[in-house]
């Protein structure tokens, strides 16, 4: 009987057969208490009564799946003579349970250098009815693109893997929509929520936003003389990044307010005729470990200002010149030099 069967069908059963005749033949039947049956007596044309099974109640396989019950026909002899047979009902199953996930929401982590192929989270579900009804095969819903090239699907295991490599700097995080169906087309549904995790694989990245070149050498310290900006994309200690600067100069490197803007400033005062240019070299490291570092190079060119005085030769000539020298003559040459460059070093005399 299937359990999709309504109360009140009637079932016929076998009548039993009495050799004797008269009253020793008259045959009364009963059937052993069970609240899902009953027993009825179908009168036939010839007279005879046929016994029939009768559903009480709705049946449910997945809570008792069969029956037993003991049908006795009994003689209105002396003394009363009685026979019995045994009546198994199986409880025939209809795709009446859809599947059940163990969870609703499952949870998974995965580093983002995880190789194709890396196994992300096994999902599992039940189904209380049996056969092809209780066979389930796993598949994703309804996704975006970007979702299910990343991602594969186990449809017999429920196993899902790594289709694609992952990029934490592109995507945190997804989340998949999984479909369990058994034989008969009931669908359950559950999301997986998968969390990747940052691995530092970004050297910082350096960009300059401004750069003051040339410098006149008279410029103030303090002054600004780049600024520029440090970032990586990686996330907690692997994007945390310190800078340092390296080189022979008169520049130091201070972190703006915002803490992810470096500027570079005179720590002291220029001297072109000490230096007329400066090679640095900004180096950005994070907390990763290990950590990775990004470089960057700076060339400031320091521009001469008129900050030197010609000096002679020598402090004093000496010149003897004989009385009669004649006029026009050359007495002494006088030379003076300036460190200054262009016009501030053209040197004039008077």
């Amino acid at each position: 009987i299937g359990e999709w069967t309504l109360p009140g069908a009637r079932f016929p059963l076998e009548m039993a057969q009495d050799a004797d005749s008269g009253s020793n033949s008259l045959l009364t039947y009963q059937l052993t208490s069970n609240p899902f049956f009953s027993l009825v007596m179908k009168e036939s044309p010839d007279g005879s009564n046929q016994p029939e099974l009768v559903l009480e109640r709705g049946l449910d396989r997945e809570k008792e799946s069969s029956f037993v019950l003991v049908l006795a026909a009994v003689d209105a002899g002396d003394p009363v003579r009685s026979g019995t047979v045994s009546i198994r009902i199986n409880v025939t199953d209809a795709n009446d349970n859809p599947p059940v996930f163990g969870q609703d929401q499952y949870r998974a982590r995965l580093s983002e250098d995880a190789a194709p192929g890396s196994r992300v989270l096994n999902v599992s579900a039940s189904d209380a009815d049996t056969g092809n009804n209780a066979r389930i095969t796993y598949g994703f819903g309804k996704m975006p693109a970007k979702v299910l090239q990343k991602f594969m699907m186990d449809a017999e295991s429920g196993m899902i893997t790594l289709k694609e490599a992952l990029d934490f700097e592109d995507t945190r995080g997804y989340t998949l929509r999984v479909e369990a169906r058994d034989g008969g087309g009931l669908v359950a549904q559950c999301k997986v929520a998968v969390e990747v995790l940052d691995v530092n694989d970004n050297a910082p990245e350096i960009t300059l936003l401004s750069l003051s070149s040339p410098v006149p050498e008279d410029t103030p310290a303090g002054t600004v003389v780049a600024v520029l900006n440090v970032n990586d994309p990686d996330s907690g200690e692997n994007g945390q990044v310190s800078c340092e600067l390296s080189g022979e100069a008169p520049l130091s490197i201070v972190a703006s307010s915002g803490g992810s803007y470096k500027v570079l400033v005179l720590a002291k005062a220029l001297d072109r005729e000490e230096a007329a240019f400066h090679e640095l070299v900004l180096r950005a490291s994070d907390g990763g470990d290990p950590a990775r570092t990004g470089t960057a190079r700076i060339r400031v060119t320091v521009v001469d200002a008129n900050d030197n005085a010609p000096v002679f030769s020598q402090e004093e000539y000496t010149v003897r010149v004989p009385e009669d020298v004649p006029v026009g003559s050359v007495l002494v040459t006088v030379t003076a030099t300036d460190a200054d460059e262009g016009p501030n070093g053209h040197v004039k005399y008077s």
